[in-house]
């Protein structure tokens, strides 16, 4: 299968500044990319006018929670019967490839199988979706982020409870066997729980044996780490990928920068911002989320993540979009939030959201050039003058994964 796209403006996810050319699609990935006036041979191939329009890397999400179903309370996600979250997260897989999204990266599934099931039926291609790497549920310690059980009633939410280096260990064991990719830990609390985001409450030798047997098996581990020490935890022990982070001080940005070339991190700040901002309909007021501390959490935000970009640490977008006022295909947000709260140029937010996450996917991904996967949109504007174009699904008149057409406007399939 041959794909030529003609008459398009590259945008090509290096930051270097667009060009007008023509790209042909063979099999999986990109053939060629010609620059210019270059007419490139289309026999045999399916041709495309792109119209002027810009072509671009496909979206990829770093923060992902496909199993996600618009919950209100942790304990919804639990009390979703397992067949009915299956189905459920398979149209929310669906949802995200809908909005852009060719490869998602899992922070975390509600049930150990979840991401691994729908993975499975993605790669078979027997359902629509992203790329995806499966996460385990989010490890937690009793009292912590994802615990809900009380002494009277077993609550399930997202969270698998285990105490103690060798709980933890035989956890992580499970999640492995049972076919995740990534491993993710909650080092810290929360603001919505009552063991809040400036606490770390699982303990070093936790944190480290967690990674130590991930590693072993070839997995990665990231962690929800909110606390300053939680972060230091992180680095120290070997997390490959640390979430939110802003209250970090200048030593955990010390040691983030130092490990620069190992680690990615993610602010996950979709969440916050519309705690604050967009949740009265759910009975969150402005007063309450200012109780839970959401506008320091959005200010320290927008300190850390200024810092984050001066020393070149890579950053991924994903704002933990899943919940009901942050609803499964609103994920391109995230990239206007880089640019309007933590000083990001456009170029540089659709960096994190293309070319760096597909760093953080490990695939050859994230980029419009020779030789790579074919994952692309064609935008019907120019989203270095206005990344909002992105939240447009109409706008994202082709959707390309793996070189196969996921979605064309009417006025291109002519």
């Amino acid at each position: 299968m041959k794909t030529l796209i003609r008459n398009c403006v590259v945008w090509d996810g290096s930051g270097a500044a667009p060009f007008s050319a023509e790209v042909l699609v063979e099999g999986e990935r990109i053939a060629r990319v010609a620059k210019g006036t270059t007419a490139l041979s289309a026999d045999g191939a399916q041709v495309i006018d792109g119209q002027g329009m810009t072509l671009m890397p496909g979206l990829v999400e770093g923060h992902a929670h496909l199993s996600f179903c618009g919950a209100q309370r942790n304990t919804d996600l639990g009390d979703i019967p397992p067949e009915e979250h299956t189905i459920a997260t398979l149209h929310n897989a669906k949802t995200l490839l809908d909005a852009g999204f060719t490869s998602a990266y899992s922070a975390a599934s509600a049930k150990l199988r979840l991401d691994v099931v729908v993975r499975n039926e993605v790669d078979a291609g027997r359902s629509p979706g992203p790329r995806i790497r499966a996460a385990s549920p989010e490890i937690t310690v009793t009292g912590g982020l994802g615990d809900e059980n009380r002494l009277h009633m077993n609550r399930d939410s997202f969270g698998i409870v285990a105490d103690g280096p060798d709980a933890i260990a035989r956890a992580v064991r499970t999640c492995i066997r049972e076919g995740v990719d990534n491993i993710k830990l909650n080092i810290s609390g929360d603001d919505f729980v009552p063991a809040k985001g400036g606490m770390t409450v699982m303990r070093e030798e936790e944190v480290r044996i967690a990674c130590e047997v991930a590693h072993d098996f070839g997995r990665r581990v990231a962690s929800h780490s909110r606390a300053s020490n939680a972060v230091k935890r992180a680095v120290q022990c070997g997390v490959d990928v640390i979430y939110h982070c802003e209250m970090a001080d200048s030593e955990a940005l010390d040691l983030l920068e130092a490990a620069r070339d190992r680690i990615f991190v993610g602010p996950a700040i979709g969440l916050i911002h519309n705690t604050l901002y967009e949740a009265e309909a759910f009975g969150i007021t402005r007063a309450m989320a200012q109780d839970l501390g959401m506008e320091r959490c959005l200010e320290s935000s927008q300190r850390t993540y200024e810092q984050m970009r001066r020393r070149g640490i890579r950053v991924v977008i994903g704002g933990d979009y899943g919940f009901a006022w942050t609803p499964q295909g609103t994920n391109a947000r995230d990239i206007e939030h880089f640019v309007k709260l933590f000083g990001y140029s456009p170029s540089e937010a659709l960096q994190c959201a293309t070319r760096i996450g597909g760093e953080l996917m490990g695939l050859d991904t994230g980029l419009v050039q020779e030789g790579r996967l074919a994952d692309l949109l064609l935008v019907d504007g120019d989203p270095l003058r206005d990344v909002r174009v992105l939240q447009d699904a109409q706008r994202l008149c082709l959707i390309m994964k793996n070189g196969a057409v996921h979605k064309i406007a009417p006025a291109l399939s002519r």
